[in-house]
């Protein structure tokens, strides 16, 4: 374990690079999300096929576990409920 956990910057730049790299979006495009940005529903990439692949990046990159519980409409909903949803499982492991 590592002793300092990764910071929200840290984890916001990393879930931004995973949005690009697993959903195929433009960097310019991602970095413009905001909390509000919508995501699931919003984002034509960003299907149920695509969910699966995105947490499993989301894992690898951030060294957490998400278990399926844990998956909802909310966490997926926005930029921001996804980046606090990581946060939370970073700050948890």
């Amino acid at each position: 374990m590592s002793s300092l956990a990764p910071s929200r910057s840290e984890i916001d730049t990393k879930l931004r690079a995973i949005l690009c790299d697993v959903l195929g979006l433009d960097a310019t495009q991602v970095e413009g999300f905001d909390a509000d940005t919508g995501l699931f529903g919003h984002l034509p990439e960003l299907d149920s096929m695509a969910v699966a692949g995105l947490l499993t990046e989301i894992e690898d990159r951030l060294g957490i576990i998400i278990e399926d519980d844990e998956v909802d409409g909310e966490m997926l909903e926005t930029y921001g409920g996804l980046l606090a949803f990581a946060e939370a499982k970073v700050v948890e492991s």
